[in-house]
């Protein structure tokens, strides 16, 4: 990873300066007492994980102009405060190991145990990624035996703030029976898998707040490059949005605080609460990715998602749907370097906005970051649309990401022996853009589609629901991700 580059270590030193003056403005005494001993915020402490292989940012307060040295298994590194008393060092890189003592000398000292050098993962989003362990389908019987004291967590506390704070109130915690219940589910799969697999220590920071929007979680400076997304700054909007979805609320309260301890990357469990927003969140979820990573200044480090579960009542003819929409935007930021979708259309619950089945969730997000981040050899994702193209009245699709070949879902469940396996999920339409369910076959490596109703067709769309009966894999068993051919506007073209 690089190093966070001078001029934004300049933005975030003067940042956080400003941060401790309004606080000293209040009392004199407060002011003093911050300034008599160096201190830390709490992302540093006992039990922490520190990324190995990479430069790691450690930074706090102190006197001003103090001479502070920071020492981790047995190597040093000094600098000197700034006039207002904020420093920062950046540790050279060490492999995986520990327990070491984490030490800071300044007019006083500061020691931290057990720290370990390992894989440091950030876990975010709205409530469904906050949703805990003990109330996920296995969760009693997993938090039972999870011991695993080499995967630690830190879980910021959900809050808002209208500016940056510069520290938030929590701490590591090892993975045990006592500590796992309340952890994250999808984060505790995910790193637990990560672990197993690694066989090195695992560090998660979960920094997610239920009913959240993107536009919370992104730096408000960042959003006013967009003339498309002014609405969401505006004055009458800020004053009728609840906090948790106002444009940079969690930003600052919740990511601020721990930019740029360094890690290898984030996972991303959001979008609900911006699908009426969908045709927006093409703009807002690349340029919340692209915020953060200039945040951290570490480069573009791997950032992977999960695309919205189905969810709601099924209906009988195909059509419109925002959430068909915001997967559809979600999928569009693949695009980006690093990026790279979970998809979940198999394992919502069509009467539940939070599924159950969080294993899956955070077993699919391990896997992409084992074959994306870590090489190894794992399918993490399903078929991908490419191409189509007509002839006569069928419509011929090929994909990309298969692994063996394309599969329907129901050949690879035995418990359904009985059930008809034919492909499901596809809709098929002409130029009057009027959408009827088509017959859809595998012929080898292509899926043909067709209706009797579309004698010349024009586009296809597949898992196009809020809730879609779909059931195209491969011999992987990862679901196709939704898709459409075509870019007609959809019904959230002009929400904002």
């Amino acid at each position: 990873m690089k190093s966070v580059p001078s001029g934004r270590v300049a933005r975030r030193v003067l940042r956080r300066a400003l941060i401790v003056a309004v606080f000293a403005c209040f009392s004199l005494v407060a002011a003093s007492v911050s300034v008599a001993a160096a201190r830390m915020p709490k992302i540093f402490g006992d039990n922490m994980v520190l990324q190995r292989d990479a430069q790691n940012a450690v930074w706090g307060w102190a006197n001003p102009r103090e001479k502070v040295v920071v020492e981790v298994n047995g190597i040093q590194k000094a600098t000197v405060a700034d006039e207002y008393g904020y420093w920062l060092a950046q540790m050279p890189p060490q492999p995986a190991g520990g327990p070491y003592e984490f030490n800071v000398r300044a007019s006083n000292s500061i020691k931290f145990k057990n720290v370990y050098f390992g894989e440091v993962w950030v876990c975010a989003g709205q409530s469904n990624m906050t949703f805990p362990l003990k109330k996920e389908k296995e969760g009693s019987q997993e938090s039972s035996t999870a011991r695993y004291p080499q995967l630690r967590v830190f879980t910021v506390p959900q809050r808002t703030a209208d500016d940056p704070v510069n520290d938030v109130d929590s701490n590591w915690t090892l993975c045990s029976p006592e500590t796992s219940r309340d952890y994250s589910a999808v984060a505790y799969y995910f790193g637990r898998l990560l672990h197993e697999k690694l066989q090195v220590p695992v560090g998660i920071i979960v920094a997610a707040a239920d009913g959240s929007t993107c536009e919370a979680w992104t730096n408000p400076t960042a959003l006013q490059k967009y003339p498309e997304l002014a609405s969401l700054l505006s004055k009458e909007r800020l004053a009728k949005t609840p906090d948790v979805q106002k444009v940079g609320a969690l930003f600052h309260a919740m990511i601020s605080p721990i930019v740029p301890y360094s890690i290898k990357g984030v996972v991303w469990y959001q979008g609900e609460s911006n699908a009426n927003r969908a045709w927006q969140y093409r703009t807002l979820f690349p340029l919340l990715i692209s915020n953060w990573r200039e945040e951290w200044g570490q480069g573009d480090f791997p950032f992977y998602f999960v695309q919205l579960p189905n969810f709601m009542a099924r209906k009988p003819n195909p059509g419109n749907s925002a959430w068909a929409e915001l997967r559809e935007a979600q999928h569009r930021a693949t695009a980006e370097r690093n990026v790279a979708e979970v998809v979940a259309i198999d394992l919502g619950d069509a009467l539940d906005f939070h599924p159950k089945n969080k294993r899956a969730i955070g077993e699919r997000l391990a896997n992409t970051a084992l074959a994306n981040s870590y090489g190894f050899d794992v399918m993490y994702t399903g078929p991908i649309f490419r191409s189509m193209t007509i002839k006569d009245s069928n419509a011929t699709l090929t994909f990309s990401e298969v692994d063996g070949s394309l599969k329907i879902a129901d050949e690879l469940d035995e418990s359904e022996s009985d059930v008809v396996k034919r492909l499901r999920g596809f809709a098929i339409a002409g130029a009057d853009r009027k959408f009827y369910w088509a017959d859809a076959e595998i012929k080898k490596d292509v899926v043909v589609v067709s209706s009797p109703n579309v004698p010349q067709p024009v586009a296809v769309r597949y898992a196009w629901a809020d809730n879609p009966d779909c059931n195209l894999t491969d011999e992987s068993g990862v679901p196709a991700s939704p898709f459409r051919t075509d870019e007609w506007a959809g019904v959230t073209l002009n929400a904002n």
